[in-house]
């Protein structure tokens, strides 16, 4: 009886003592195994693992992209304007021993020792830059920029720094006041730049325009001389011939026209003496056939 207990105790230590040794590694994990605190190997492939119980410990550090966001921070542009700038860093923990070395067995000793790294690399990056530029499609070299500079001090903690981006871009409190009255300033510049322009196009249409008119008057006033003055011609030609066949008809149609005109405005009074040439057709009727009075 005595040897099933012995037998019974043995197997249930043997099955404890396996199960304690045993592990499972996931997909997203590594391992490393320390001894009294001192690390003694890492593993890094999926799959079953041993240890010595109670003796050696295992730590598992996460194998997928990790990420943290930092805190706002004002940095001073180099155009000597101020910007609030906040960002968030993704890395990956590529070498478990010297990140459990040099920072510890969690992910806060890391965060810890990067935001300041990412800070002093954002000082010094957007230091040489524009705001133009911060805001503009260069934005994506200025952070290959920042991330190569944090990567390069990130790696003796045992990560790789994968991206650094700019999550959000503010102006202070104080400048953006001042910034909205300088854009105000400006596009009211811009307006008046725009009348002023407008006004002056305007002025020029308008002096065109009266060119062009003056010039068409003048062009209209030119072709109707010539015209008047080739219908007097016509008409003294025509009158010229009308004399040559018979000046005793023209003679008489003169005289009417120049009572026509006498008489034209109704109130005219006209002084003559009876016997006066004005009077001459009036003195004697015309018959059909008699010749008229000389």
């Amino acid at each position: 009886m005595n040897r099933l207990v012995v037998a019974g105790a043995g197997l249930a230590l043997i099955i404890f003592v396996t199960v304690s040794s045993l592990f499972a590694v996931q997909q997203t994990q590594q391992v490393l195994i320390t001894q009294f605190g001192e690390p003694m190997r890492v593993i890094r492939e999926p799959g079953l693992a041993w240890k010595i119980p109670f003796i050696q410990t295992v730590i598992t550090f996460d194998r997928r992209l990790l990420d943290f966001p930092a805190q706002s921070q004002e940095v001073i542009l180099g155009d000597q304007r101020r910007l609030v700038v906040d960002t968030f860093t993704m890395y990956r923990i590529t070498d478990p021993l010297r990140f459990y070395q040099t920072v510890g067995a969690t992910e806060a000793g890391i965060r810890l020792r990067l935001t300041p790294i990412v800070q002093s690399s954002l000082r010094n990056t957007l230091g040489n830059e524009p705001l133009l530029s911060v805001l503009s499609a260069d934005r994506s070299r200025i952070m290959g920029e920042i991330r190569q500079r944090v990567n390069a001090e990130a790696r003796s903690f045992g990560i790789e720094v994968t991206d650094v981006r700019i999550r959000r871009a503010d102006l202070p409190d104080e400048n953006t006041q001042a910034i909205l009255s300088r854009m105000q300033s400006e596009r009211e510049r811009v307006a008046r730049e725009e009348r002023a322009q407008g006004a002056e196009q305007a002025q020029r249409i308008r002096a065109s325009a009266e060119r062009e008119r003056t010039v068409l008057i003048a062009e209209a006033q030119s072709q109707s001389e010539i015209l008047r003055g080739q219908g007097e011609q016509t008409a003294i030609r025509i009158f010229a011939d009308a004399f040559q066949r018979d000046p005793e008809f023209f003679q008489f149609w003169r005289t009417m026209q120049a009572w026509r005109e006498a008489f034209a405005e109704g109130d005219a009074r006209l002084l003559l003496s009876p016997d006066s040439d004005f009077f001459r057709y009036f003195r004697t009727i015309p018959q059909p056939g008699d010749a008229a009075p000389r």
